[in-house]
C-alpha cells in the first residue's frame, strides 16, 4: 500500500519529473487499447490515469483492466464519479474540489464513495483538486455547478492551494480543464509551487513539447496530458 505516492515523492526528491498520460473512458475505445498504450510505453510518460467528467458506470472498470494488461505503468483513477471507482487500478486520486464550495464535492461523493472502498484494496491519494478559468466553460465546471478561479486573482488560488496543503492533502491539481483554451500560466505554477511542500500537478491545454517544458520549469512537478495525444497521436513522438 502506498507505493505510487511513495514513488512520486521519490522521483521528485530526486529531481526527476512527472508525466500521466489521461485516458478518457468516455471517448476512448476499448479496441484502441493495445495501439495507444504501446506508444504510451515508448514515450517518457511514467502514468497513466483514467477518469472523465462523466462516464457510464462500469465502463472505467473494463477499460482499466484491459489497459493493465499491456503496461506496467501505474494506473491512477482520475474520477468525475463514485461509479468510475475500480479495483483494478493502482491508486485513486480522491479529488476533493477546492476551488469550488458545492459539498457534493467538497465531501459528499467521497463519504458516499466509502462503502465502496472499504472492500477494495486500492490506495488512495488525497489531492486538492483546483480548477483555472482557461477561457472556454469545461465539462468540470458544468458536473459540478461551480465556477473555476479566475486566472487573475492569483493570491486567491494560492491561498487556497495553501489551505489544501494545510487540510492534509498529499497533493495539490492545477486544472485547466479538458480542451482548455490555454494551460494554466507558468506564474500561478511557479507562485503555488513556492508555497507548497507537497507535490504539485498541472493538468489541461497542455499540446505541445514547448508547453510541456513550460510548465517544468515553472514548477510542476507532474504533468497531465490528454486531449492533445486525443487529437494528435504523432504528440508522442515528441515525447520519446
Amino acid at each position: 500500500m502506498n507505493s505510487v505516492y511513495r514513488h512520486i515523492q521519490e522521483a521528485i526528491a530526486n529531481g526527476e519529473k512527472l508525466l500521466a498520460v489521461l485516458i478518457d473512458p468516455d471517448k476512448f475505445p476499448i479496441e484502441s487499447v493495445v495501439g495507444f498504450i504501446k506508444k504510451v510505453n515508448t514515450s517518457r510518460a511514467t502514468h497513466v490515469f483514467v477518469g472523465g467528467s462523466t462516464v457510464k458506470a462500469g465502463v472505467t472498470d473494463v477499460l482499466v483492466a484491459e489497459i493493465k494488461k499491456h503496461t506496467q505503468l501505474p494506473i491512477v483513477l482520475f474520477p468525475g464519479d463514485v461509479t468510475q471507482i475500480t479495483n483494478n487500478a493502482d491508486a485513486l486520486l480522491f479529488l476533493s474540489l477546492i476551488s469550488g464550495r458545492n459539498p457534493d464535492y467538497l465531501i459528499g461523493k467521497h463519504v458516499e464513495s466509502v462503502s465502496k472502498l472499504r472492500d477494495m484494496d486500492l490506495e488512495v491519494i488525497s489531492t486538492g483538486y483546483m480548477l483555472i478559468e482557461n477561457g472556454k466553460e469545461t465539462a468540470v465546471q458544468r458536473v459540478t455547478g461551480t465556477h473555476p478561479m479566475s486566472r487573475n486573482s492569483i493570491q486567491n488560488i494560492v491561498d487556497t492551494a495553501r489551505a489544501g496543503e494545510l487540510l492534509g492533502m498529499k497533493m495539490i491539481y492545477l486544472e485547466a480543464g479538458s480542451g482548455a483554451t490555454h494551460p494554466v500560466t507558468s506564474e500561478i505554477i511557479t507562485l503555488v509551487k513556492q508555497e507548497l511542500q507537497i507535490p504539485l500537478i498541472v493538468g489541461g491545454g497542455i499540446r505541445n513539447k514547448e508547453q510541456l517544458l513550460d510548465a517544468y520549469h515553472s514548477g510542476a512537478d507532474f504533468v497531465v496530458i490528454g486531449t492533445a495525444f486525443e487529437d494528435d497521436e504523432s504528440f508522442f513522438n515528441d515525447l520519446k
